[in-house]
């Protein structure tokens, strides 16, 4: 009786322990967490933390998911835990700053009304009309909005991106700055304009990427010969800068050196601007640019006496001459293949037109970090840039030999730059130097963060969008995503270093490689199988066909001969044997994937528990020794 009180005893205080040990941990290690999947899914990148641990005021995130949706759709069920999961990091990261509410929109409650108002996208599941949602709302104590109107699993990779970029600009609602400096009419030409109200053109009208820019950012136009850049500029974009004083080189390095973000684009040739000329009647001999001078100080390289054609990609033109005839003109080419699917700016594009654009590189031994945002394909090579002044298409194709690739167009370039002056150049004469000039810095204080683009072509209406008069108003239809490439840059740029860290990650839906190698091999199976089947039959076919011209005339050649009986015989033999081929071929298929099957849920259902069921008998064994040789 005495050992049954005492075992009894025991029982209740390792309960006791138990259910103390969950308590504590229930309280006090609530936040503690360990990420074990291979592309650590779950753990906030620093800049994520950076953000989020700096929010001044609480940001609400309101989660609609419909339940319906996880159920029919397992891939999105997947994914809501993923999303789940990573906003319960986020709100743990702020220290209570994020606050989450997850919501169920049920059809027709005062839920679903709130979602549809709050701009989230209704997508049908089922013939009879049934809605479901799946998206995140972001307000701000200022009544701001930021919406991702339906999460998809194609994006999951940028998960974090997209969730910390609507945070960031939640804590950030007034729109980022952006400077431009340009010697192409991007913001129009006033005396074009006037001109082309009169004729009813569009002749001088802003380019479609100005309204884009202006859209999404608080615009501001530098002046070319600038010698210090607006300080309240947080993004500047240098498009085509031809000849600049060394003044405003000086004051664009500065800008870099005092952490700027710079997106700078330069051409070997501007097709825009050799376009513009010619429309004026005064045609220039160079329309090309560069920066030389701050790109060789900061690790860059570009080639501004050839441009990259791409064989693969070329636009189809018409040839000049009597017997014009389409050809491609290698030098205007898209690049599909060739954009970055890891950087959030271009993931989702699907198409970037180029046009007589230079290939930029990063110089040996740079301590920089180069990233290419947008390459040319297998098939390309390099054009002297004397043979896009004046061309003609059908022998620019036929002097071109690709020389393999990809090359280079566009880049990310991210490190410590020095400056490329040792000090402020002197002023011009006809224009004094500002009063609050500040002092020189010799290099950043920390990564640069620059975007280097090959080509000004990009910007210019011809190359990537259709602009049409619909009764007074113009309608831009964009055939390829150059305005989004750029609007993207900028974007991530003005979030700074946290937002140009984050990169696409794994998804967490993982495939299972063992069984769609199987199923691979079993199909390449399969579809030979079929392949045979198929040659039998028409061999077959003909067969009969030669039979029947054979047969005789008149009504005897309707007769079926002996030969035709035999062949007929030997097709149905072909089909019965082919047709169990095929089944065998599906029934292994059905029986190697079950048999995986059954052999992973044997060893999650019965060879784990047993195995731990070994391990604690094993344990209780070697304890009874150890009393028993205690007692003795």
């Amino acid at each position: 009786m005495r050992r049954f009180w005492t075992n009894l005893l025991a029982i209740t205080g390792a309960l006791a322990i138990v259910l103390g040990i969950n308590m504590f941990a229930d309280a006090r290690l609530g936040a503690v967490q360990a990420d074990l999947t291979q592309q650590k899914l779950y753990t906030l990148s620093r800049g994520t933390r950076t953000i989020l641990a700096h929010l001044k005021d609480p940001i609400t995130l309101r989660l609609y998911y419909s339940p319906r949706l996880g159920t029919a759709v397992p891939s999105y069920g997947t994914l809501a835990d993923h999303v789940r999961e990573m906003l319960r990091e986020y709100v743990t990261a702020s220290h209570g700053k994020i606050h989450v509410q997850v919501l169920n929109p049920e059809p027709f409650s005062d839920t679903e009304d709130q979602a549809l108002s709050d701009g989230l996208q209704a997508v049908p599941l089922t013939a009879s009309g049934e809605k479901v949602y799946f998206g995140l709302v972001g307000t701000n104590m200022l009544d701001d909005e930021k919406t991702i109107a339906f999460f998809q699993p194609e994006r999951e990779r940028f998960l974090e991106y997209d969730l910390t970029k609507l945070v960031y600009d939640l804590s950030n609602p007034s729109k980022p700055v952006v400077g431009l400096m340009s010697a192409l009419p991007i913001e129009g030409d006033p005396r074009l304009m006037m001109m082309g109200m009169r004729s009813g053109s569009r002749a001088g009208a802003p380019w479609v990427v100005s309204q884009e820019l202006h859209d999404a950012y608080t615009m501001k136009t530098v002046p070319t010969d600038a010698q210090v850049i607006d300080p309240s500029i947080q993004v500047l974009l240098v498009a085509q800068p031809q000849n600049l004083p060394d003044a405003t080189l000086y004051a664009i390095d500065q800008f870099v050196m005092r952490g700027g973000r710079l997106m700078v684009m330069v051409d070997p040739y501007s097709e825009a601007e050799a376009a513009s000329a010619a429309q004026t009647g005064m045609p220039s001999e160079d329309t090309g640019s560069n920066l030389p001078k701050l790109f060789d100080a900061w690790g860059i390289t570009f080639d501004s006496k050839d441009v990259v054609g791409d064989l693969d990609n070329a636009w189809r033109v018409r040839a000049t001459g009597s017997n014009a005839s389409a050809v491609e003109y290698v030098p205007w080419f898209n690049i599909r293949g060739g954009i970055a699917r890891d950087d959030p700016a271009s993931a989702d594009l699907t198409q970037v037109t180029v046009a007589s654009a230079g290939v930029v590189g990063q110089k040996p031994g740079a301590p920089i970090a180069f990233t290419p945002l947008l390459t040319s394909g297998r098939e390309s090579g390099l054009l002297p840039v004397e043979e896009v002044r004046d061309p003609d298409p059908a022998k620019v194709l036929a002097d071109f030999h690709p020389q393999g690739g990809p090359r280079v167009i566009a880049a990310r370039v991210r490190g410590v730059l020095h400056s490329a002056f040792t000090g402020p150049p002197p002023a011009p004469a006809d224009k004094p130097r500002p009063a609050d000039f500040p002092a020189h810095i010799a290099q950043t204080n920390g990564p640069a963060n620059l975007v280097v683009v090959g080509d000004t072509d990009i910007l210019a209406d011809r190359f990537w969008v259709r602009v049409q008069d619909f009764f007074g108003q113009s309608e831009a239809t964009p055939f390829s995503d150059n305005g989004a490439f750029v609007v993207n840059v900028i974007g991530t740029l003005a979030g700074g270093d946290a937002l140009i860290g984050l990169r696409g990650r794994g998804d967490s839906i993982r495939p299972f490689t063992v069984v769609d190698r199987m199923q691979a091999d079993a199909e390449a199976r399969f579809r030979q199988a079929e392949q045979t089947l198929q040659q039998h039959l028409e061999a077959t076919e003909k067969t009969l066909q030669t039979l029947r011209q054979g047969g005789g005339e008149g009504a005897a050649g309707t007769v079926i001969t002996p030969e035709q009986r035999d062949a007929i015989d030997k097709l149905r033999t072909d089909i019965l044997t082919t047709r169990a081929q095929l089944r065998r071929v599906q029934f292994d298929l059905r029986r190697d994937v079950g048999a995986l099957e059954s052999e992973l849920k044997i060893a999650d259902i019965v060879a784990v528990p047993a195995l731990l069921a070994v391990l604690a008998i094993a344990l209780a064994f070697h304890r009874a020794r150890r009393r028993a040789q205690a007692r003795a």
